[in-house]
Order: structure tokens, then sequence, then C-alpha cells
């Protein structure tokens, strides 16, 4: 058995900068941090890192640094595009900050980004599975997700 792990691959970079998005959106949030501060401590102290033994995933900069960047700076755009995929009764400000986060990291990428919009709506369907393991929360995901690429982007389905 070797000691040596295998370098990650660009899809599974790409991945975890999804996941980090998220992350550092939520942060942000809850904290007030600038994109600037939330960016440096993500890519300083997160990617790679090891937490109780766990290794984190090496994350992709470009890409992570992309999805934030056009979350913070589309986040109107974004969130009027949720709210609208959203029920009337619900709008973006009283869902859970995590779907938030999550919502305004797939909505930049699915925006601002060349990502299929099926390919944005699989990855970020598996982010929520990471965060929500037991909850129904991944097919709400879903079904948002479709709802906002289908309005951003209607000429890829």
């Amino acid at each position: 058995m070797s000691d040596k792990v295998p370098k990650p691959d660009k899809k599974q970079m790409k991945s975890a900068a999804r996941l980090y998005a998220v992350q550092a959106l939520f942060q942000m949030e809850v904290s007030g941090q600038t994109v600037e501060a939330v960016q440096r401590e993500f890519e300083t102290h997160r990617f790679g890192a090891v937490y109780d033994g766990d290794e984190m995933a090496e994350g992709d900069v470009v890409h992570f640094r992309a999805l934030v960047g056009h979350a913070v700076n589309w986040q109107a755009k974004i969130d009027q595009l949720t709210d609208r995929a959203l029920v009337a009764k619900w709008p973006i400000s009283r869902i859970d900050p995590v779907l938030r986060a999550l919502f305004r990291a797939a909505g930049a990428e699915m925006l601002e980004m060349p990502t299929p919009p099926k390919v944005v709506i699989t990855e970020f369907v598996d982010v929520a599975k990471a965060f929500f393991p037991e909850g129904k929360e991944a097919s709400f995901v879903n079904a948002v997700l479709d709802h906002m690429a289908r309005e951003a982007k209607p000429e890829a389905f």
C-alpha cells in the first residue's frame, strides 16, 4: 500500500470548489466578512487541510474564486431568479442560509460561467446531499435549480 495520495483530477477539484464556495458564501453572510478575507481563509487554511484525520479535498482555486466573485457581484440578479423558482410564500430570505448560499453559488455558475446547466444542477444537488445527508433538501434543490436553469438558459433544454 502506497503512502502517495493520488492527485485529484480537475473534475474532483471543481466539485470541491463548489462545496467550498457554498461554505464561503454562508460564512460571509453569517460573519459579515469580506470576499477577500473569506477567499484568503479558504485558500490558505481549508483547501487540502486535515481535520480530525480527514483530509479535505483540494479545490480548484480559479473555479472557487469565480463562483464566489460572481455570486457576490450578481447576488441581486441571482436572488431574483431564485425567488421566481421558489414558491411565492417562500422568498429566498426565508430559506435556510446554507441553501441560500448554495443557490447563489449555483446561480453564479449558471449565469456567468460556461458550465452546462445540467452539470450545474447535478453538481449542486451533490453539494446539497453533502450538507443535508438525511433530508429532502436534495430534491428541493434539484427542482429549484431546474426551474432557474430553464429560465436562465432555455436553449440548453
